[in-house]
């Protein structure tokens, strides 16, 4: 139902732009059957890319998709710089001899903000840096570093490839603990064997660990459980781990929103003898969190909005969005993921990898 509702709506802003770019001075020396079979190939384009680069892989569902994807994305984007402008000619009633032209600058902006979008979205994500001073963190653990990174969707748009870079990136930091935060497989595409021997790189020497995320739940743990996952990651599925003497580090499962509704309360594992350190896909629930005694709260899953201006609809739905807040005494960290969901685009900041420095709290 979502993937069909998403459809319909791309469709309709595409079919929308196209309509209103017919009546351009440029493009009425067009012949309209011209002009309208070309529209109806971008739509095709659009609706069988999806369906079939979402179910199909191998190389041409990647490209399938990708085109597909970027269009949906594009078609969103002209569509924000264009009925605005509509609206405020009345659709042509208001400043008629201006219309065609207004119309044309909001089209070409719309156009030019996807290019960047594009540009942006298949850019490495930066490494941001972070510095937590945390309560009850052993002398002797001062200065550990941890890798997070979060969102990398594998599948049939982002590959093996790109994942053998990304991992790169982590070890280049000489992570003390890697911290995986969930959505590791997008739940289509490139089969996840083909992702072992890129996961397999990824070490540390206080281990590698990871939550799941709302997307590829199934992949991951097809991954997690058996001889072959154990040597790859431990995912904490509401469970605690001591990663060194005085460091915990607890994972939270993921619930929907449903799930959530139907649940106990949220869980609490308790307050441990030592540093706390909650791994959570989304970023709810910060302030049970908080009061189970949590000093640092790492997440991911908002992107950080990806593409403005559904970056302001994600803030109302997830107040903590990207980066560092304070919740009663306890850090949380924020990703806005390596990865991306749906088109490879973003809009305004780039994707993210974070290394937190672990402090002990000077009195």
């Amino acid at each position: 139902m979502y993937g069909t509702t998403l459809t319909l709506a791309a469709v309709s802003m595409l079919a929308y732009a196209l309509w209103r770019a017919s009546s351009l001075p440029g493009l009425r020396k067009i012949p309209r059957r011209s002009y309208l079979a070309g529209a109806i190939v971008l739509v095709l384009m659009l609706v069988v890319g999806r369906q079939l680069g979402h179910d199909g892989s191998g190389p041409w569902a990647a490209v399938m998709e990708f085109i597909s994807m970027n269009l949906i994305g594009a078609s969103f984007l002209i569509f924000v710089c264009l009925f605005p402008a509509d609206l405020a000619l009345g659709f042509g009633l208001f400043f008629p001899r201006r219309a065609a032209g207004i119309r044309s600058l909001a089209i070409l902006a719309g156009c030019l903000l996807a290019l960047l979008a594009l540009f942006q979205g298949l850019r490495p994500p930066q490494v941001v840096r972070y510095e937590v001073f945390l309560p009850g963190l052993p002398p002797e653990l001062d200065g550990t570093r941890l890798a997070a990174i979060s969102d990398l969707h594998l599948g049939t748009l982002i590959g093996p490839g790109w994942l053998q870079a990304r991992v790169s990136q982590v070890q280049d930091l000489k992570p003390d603990m890697i911290l995986v935060l969930g959505d590791v497989f997008e739940g289509h595409g490139a089969a996840p064997d083909a992702f072992i021997p890129g996961l397999r790189r990824l070490s540390a020497p206080l281990g590698v660990w990871a939550v799941d995320g709302n997307h590829g739940r199934r992949e991951w743990r097809s991954l997690a459980p058996g001889p072959v996952g154990q040597d790859i990651v431990r995912t904490l599925r509401d469970e605690m781990a001591q990663p060194a003497p005085g460091l915990f580090l607890a994972g939270r499962r993921y619930l929907s929103r449903h799930e959530r509704e139907r649940s106990m309360p949220e869980w609490n594992p308790g307050k441990a003898p030592g540093a706390m350190i909650l791994m959570a896909h989304a970023p709810t629930s910060v302030h049970s969190a908080a009061r189970a005694g949590f000093g640092l709260m790492l997440s991911g899953h908002t992107h950080g909005g990806q593409i403005w201006p559904l970056s302001i609809a994600t803030r109302m739905a997830n107040p903590l969005l990207a980066g560092r807040y304070d919740i009663q005494g306890m850090t949380v960290l924020v990703s806005r993921g390596a990865g991306t969901w749906g088109p490879r685009m973003r809009l305004w900041r780039p994707g993210d990898i974070l290394l937190v420095i672990l402090r002990t709290p000077r009195h």
